[in-house]
């Protein structure tokens, strides 16, 4: 779907494919040591190559993620990703991530990328979303709270959170902002 960002930079947010690997080593690369570490638990310039598969390897029930990509650049690099990962003890929950380069912080992506995850998940009968968030993480603590989250309990420093879908995706349709987001609604009928 193309939309756009809150400053009216053009955007194309995309399932992920497994031809996405280089893609999203590159983007993972061009985020800022801290982004890494409070997104990914560590500062590493260059993740492993498991953890490429892992975030590469999506099956649209298992695991569901999107990406965008900045379609005013020639080569439409990775500029942000969304995850949910089903747990396999609770089919009804499913560890949720988001990131975003820290270029493109601040307007709104990681809203609309949460969104759309959001609703696929409900289509594919996902009702709570598990969040762990390092404590320091400020930002997505608040972001996680204004989606409805349920603080759970600290545990080696993360901060563990419940996020109910159906909840979620009302308080962002409540929202509407950034304007963007009523793509979102609309690529899935879901307005």
């Amino acid at each position: 779907m193309h939309t756009k960002l809150e400053n009216g930079h053009p955007v194309c947010i995309r399932s992920i494919t497994q031809s996405d690997a280089e893609r999203m080593r590159v983007g993972i690369s061009r985020m800022s040591a801290q982004s890494r570490y409070l997104r990914f638990f560590s500062g590493a310039a260059t993740p492993p190559d498991w953890v490429i598969e892992r975030l590469t390897e999506v099956d649209g029930h298992e695991h569901i993620a999107w990406g965008a990509v900045d379609a005013a650049d020639e080569g439409e690099p990775a500029i942000g990703a969304v995850h949910a990962f089903r747990h396999h003890e609770d089919e009804d929950c499913a560890e949720f991530s988001v990131g975003v380069l820290d270029d493109y912080h601040g307007l709104g992506l990681g809203k609309m990328l949460t969104a759309t995850i959001l609703i696929d998940a409900r289509r594919e009968g996902l009702a709570h979303f598990a969040v762990n968030i390092l404590a320091e993480n400020r930002s997505a603590r608040d972001f996680a709270k204004s989606l409805g989250a349920s603080y759970e309990g600290l545990e080696d420093g993360v901060m563990q959170f419940q996020l109910d879908v159906e909840g979620a995706i009302e308080a962002l349709r409540a929202e509407c902002d950034p304007p963007g987001m009523a793509h979102v609604f609309k690529a899935f009928k879901d307005a």
